[in-house]
């Protein structure tokens, strides 16, 4: 019983908005001119955090203070989660095994193809058909300048080897890692606010996180080298082990021990009130120091995160009608099927994030392409949510 209520009451604290994340579009703009002034005012401040590196080699792999402010976005995500969820999941195997289909059979897929159609075929020329991206050598390859990797050419820039890649593969690289990243963070509140099955979010909330850390790398390798972007697998094994597992375990032992000694009431209503802020502080920090790289291109082309913008849009819109008609074709119960679709259709932009950094560094497009993905989240998915409640009378 104790157990129950642990759950009912962490699922509480959870599913509203807050403020912070109600107005996480604002904050992201914000953030875009934050980072623009301070490219302009102190250019080298940025470069300078992002070279406090751990090298493998002379190649550097993770910045330091970025990877300990990405760190701090993901640990306070994975202390809400309960695995102990997971075990009810047979007591609703159709919306479990219809989400788990959509997540990894169909939208990494879809993904893939509507962000090269846009990026690689129908914006082409405005986004530059000669415009070159520079991005980090994969963790693990030491490859001599001039080798080609993928699509990329190995340059040596300011005296570190980069890969040159065309531009739009590298926003298309960031449409990938967010495609491949199921939403953990926010499903909690999308399935309140559709006013859907509480306990089958909670269920999501655990099988994402742990599905992620079977399927995020294969699947992330396999079609970012389809996209010639090919990375070793130990450079993905990397990305999972810093920014899924460790704050992963870390959040499972630290939840059990907090609820252990100062009891589940403390853990929500003290812990978690001041722990939920630190996720957005550290994304908003994050987001200001990429954009102090990217202001020259939005300033020269301010329509770049419009282009990065709309196969995402249609991505999102995409799954979630998909996985709507689907819900009712196997006749799902509104409270199960509004969930679901809408679980199906966010990503878990924090993941992708904290990827793309890591791979291609804080300063790629692909890091960029990630962004745009927390700018249009929030505004798309209440519009989705406002969609399941005028067509509730559907089921």
């Amino acid at each position: 019983m104790e157990k129950q209520n642990s759950t009912i009451q962490n699922y509480q604290t959870s599913r509203t908005l807050s403020f912070f994340e109600k107005y996480l579009t604002i904050w992201v703009i914000l953030c875009i001119i934050a980072g623009i002034l301070l490219g302009k005012v102190a250019p080298e401040f940025a470069k300078f955090l992002d070279s406090i590196t751990i090298n493998i080699g002379e190649a550097p792999v993770v910045s330091i203070p970025i990877a300990i402010c990405l760190f701090f976005m993901m640990y306070p995500i994975m202390v809400k989660i309960d695995f102990a969820e997971v075990i009810k999941a047979g007591k609703t195997p159709k919306p479990v095994l219809l989400t788990l289909f959509i997540n990894w059979g169909v939208k990494p897929f879809t993904m893939y193809f509507i962000s090269l159609f846009f990026l690689g075929t129908l914006f082409y020329n405005l986004i530059g058909a000669n415009a070159v991206d520079l991005i980090k050598l994969p963790p693990g390859l030491n490859l001599d300048v001039g080798a080609t990797h993928g699509a990329g050419v190995v340059v040596l820039n300011n005296g570190i080897k980069m890969l040159q890649i065309p531009l739009w593969r590298s926003y298309l690289a960031g449409c990938i890692l967010l495609g491949i990243a199921p939403c953990t963070a926010m499903v909690l509140v999308w399935g309140y606010l559709c006013k859907g099955n509480e306990g089958l979010t909670l269920i999501m909330v655990a099988i994402n996180s742990l599905t992620m850390l079977i399927l995020y790398g294969p699947l992330g390798g396999y079609l970012l080298g389809v996209g010639r972007l090919p990375i070793p697998w130990q450079a993905l094994l990397l990305s999972i082990s810093i920014y899924v597992a460790l704050p992963l375990v870390v959040g499972y032992f630290s939840r059990k021990w907090i609820i252990k000694y100062k009891g589940i009431e403390w853990f929500n209503n003290k812990f978690m009130h001041i722990l939920t802020p630190i996720t957005i502080i550290a994304l908003l920090i994050t987001l200001i120091l990429l954009f102090s790289f990217k202001g020259d291109i939005i300033l020269t082309k301010p329509l770049t995160i419009l282009w990065i913008a709309i196969p995402l849009f249609i991505q999102t819109n995409f799954i979630f009608i998909l996985t709507y008609f689907i819900a009712k074709l196997i006749k799902l119960p509104y409270r199960d099927a509004a969930p679901a679709a809408l679980i199906g259709a966010s990503n878990h932009f924090e993941v992708a994030i904290a990827t793309s950094t890591l791979l291609f560094g804080l300063s790629s497009g692909s890091s960029l392409a990630t962004v745009v993905g927390v700018l249009i989240e929030v505004p798309v998915m209440l519009m989705l949510v406002k969609f399941c409640l005028k067509t509730e009378h559907w089921f």
